[in-house]
């Protein structure tokens, strides 16, 4: 089962995807730690325990669920060790959205002090002409109205568009999660709140500095054609104002989680033949066959392809991880 057809995600209703959620809960079981005692913290990707570890520093120790630089998170089955880590831990961090639907199974039998990126299901924003547009709930859960005669969120281009829920493309989004982290850290360490407080503002000023990396590339590149195989990167394809031409006919089977059709597989390889785009963003931990011969593809038409992933290498903070995939993505549109 993939992330996008797990009815987990409906249960998350009420607040925008852009929306940042802390959500408390008092009825743990886990015996608070001492003050000299480190907090721990078991988060459900590398992603998101890179950031918790930056804003617990030596305070914390933090466990990450899926770690493995070439596993497909959406695909990811627990198992009761995995539950243990989960009961056993002062704070857990993850992604929502269905995206990690087996710590909130976990959650739902033992809640506790919880950091939650995503809280709701709400639609997708959209691909291809209309990238570039705020994504609903962008940022503090703004509200942008449907253009007139444009069909509202959620049914762009004629199909249901479900959660984007790889937020950690969204920098802003990684900010707040910081700061949550912070504020729940603080709750269970009173006396080092401060030093959260501290970790988390220089934290957020290097992924400040990220920000600006890819504002350059918006300086410099808006506007240029992108293709994606699978859309991982969106919201950093949106901030760097670039154009996804992925045919819709390939995006829809995707956002379908689907087989792409003869006919959609077609599109996309006579795009990618008539160099419509001039790069190709990959992700090779949810690769197919279908997603291997595009790259194929892009190979032979020497079009530059661009390795956007979903946890980090081995040895890597969040900072260091998409420090680089930034550079990949610079790299490859000024060949």
């Amino acid at each position: 089962m993939t992330v996008r057809s797990r009815t987990a995600v409906t249960a998350l209703a009420g607040l925008t995807a852009g929306a940042i959620a802390l959500t408390g809960c008092s009825s743990g079981e886990t015996a608070a730690p001492g003050p000299n005692d480190k907090i721990k913290v078991v988060a459900s990707t590398s992603v998101w325990g890179s950031v918790a570890q930056a804003v617990g520093g030596d305070a914390v120790e933090v466990e990450s669920i899926i770690s493995d630089a070439g596993a497909d998170p959406h695909s990811y089955e627990s198992s009761p060790q995995d539950a243990a880590k989960i009961s056993d831990a002062n704070l857990v961090v993850l992604n929502g959205g269905g995206y990690d639907e087996f710590m909130t199974q976990v959650l739902g039998e033992k809640p506790k002090p919880t950091v939650q990126a995503v809280e709701s299901e709400q639609p997708a924003p959209p691909q291809g002409e209309h990238a570039g547009e705020p994504h609903v709930g962008e940022h503090a859960g703004e509200q942008p109205a449907p253009t007139q005669g444009e069909p509202h969120a959620g049914e762009h281009a004629g199909h249901d568009h479900s959660v984007n829920e790889h937020v950690w493309y969204d920098l802003h989004a990684v900010h707040e999660v910081a700061d949550k982290v912070a504020a729940e850290l603080g709750k269970i360490q009173p006396a080092k709140a401060q030093q959260f407080e501290a970790n988390a503002a220089a934290f957020e000023q290097q992924v400040a500095g990220l920000e600006s990396r890819v504002g350059e590339i918006a300086a410099a590149h808006q506007g240029k054609p992108v293709i994606v195989t699978e859309p991982v990167a969106h919201y950093m394809v949106e901030a760097a104002k670039l154009n996804d031409v992925t045919p819709p006919s390939f995006v829809n089977a995707i956002e379908a989680e689907t087989d792409p059709s003869a006919a959609a597989v077609a599109d996309i390889q006579n795009a990618i033949n008539a160099r419509q785009a001039v790069a190709v963003i990959y992700n090779p931990q949810t690769e197919s066959p279908v997603t291997r011969n595009v790259r194929a593809a892009a190979d032979s038409q020497r079009i530059p392809v661009v390795e956007l992933t979903e946890t980090l290498p081995q040895g890597q903070s969040y900072v260091q991880w998409m420090d680089a995939q930034i550079t990949a993505l610079q790299g490859a549109l000024t060949r």
